[in-house]
């Protein structure tokens, strides 16, 4: 099989990019990709100059407003935006979802306590040390931490379910709802395992 010219420039060109970049081909990849890169960023520059700021109003006069008399504006007489009607942060379906929130995160956290309740009882077939959530509670929770835990993800889902609310997001209850749906599976779990 006899090769084309071709084919025989085409390995002398590949031959001479080789010899030029000596690099592994992960790294001539990258090159290539950082070349093309470049080209293409210098040949969309011409295009890309920004036109010139537009002068502001109160620099261009009209012929027609030099002619009008212009009445002072009273410093009584100003213009104010209407406000939205405010909403109250705390309804009742902030402090219900509030509520709920708290009570399945102090659950969880109760029931995580089952598992040092049978580490401490040296009971046997049963969970007797935290394997979920080990880098909140620690593998044998006390009971401090796990009810500092518990009012750490309260306090938390709570702030940013309020600052959402008072910044008028739809998404406000969001951590409530994110923070009842996690402890309530923690909850499920340890009764299950630990119980």
């Amino acid at each position: 099989m006899k090769s084309t010219p071709k084919a025989g420039v085409l390995v002398q060109k590949a031959r001479l990019v080789h010899r030029v970049l000596h690099l592994e081909p992960k790294k001539r990849n990258a090159m290539k990709s950082v070349m093309c890169l470049t080209l293409a960023i210098l040949t969309a520059a011409p295009f890309s100059f920004a036109k010139e700021l537009p002068n502001a109003p109160s620099a261009v006069e009209s012929s027609s407003s030099m002619m009008e008399p212009v009445a002072p504006v009273s410093p009584a007489t100003s213009f104010t935006a209407p406000r939205p009607a405010e909403t109250r942060v705390f309804d009742k379906k902030f402090i219900s979802l509030s509520i709920v929130s708290t009570g399945s995160t102090f659950a969880d956290s109760y029931t995580t306590l089952f598992a040092r309740d049978n580490w401490l009882a040296h009971r046997q077939g049963v969970c007797n040390m935290e394997v979920e959530s080990a880098y909140l509670y620690g593998t044998h929770p006390t009971v401090g931490r796990a009810y500092a835990v518990a009012s750490v993800k309260s306090a938390g889902s709570m702030a940013a379910a309020y600052f959402l609310r008072k910044h008028h997001s739809k998404l406000w209850g969001l951590p409530l709802v994110a923070n009842s749906a996690i402890s309530l599976q923690g909850v499920t779990q340890n009764m299950i395992n630990c119980n």
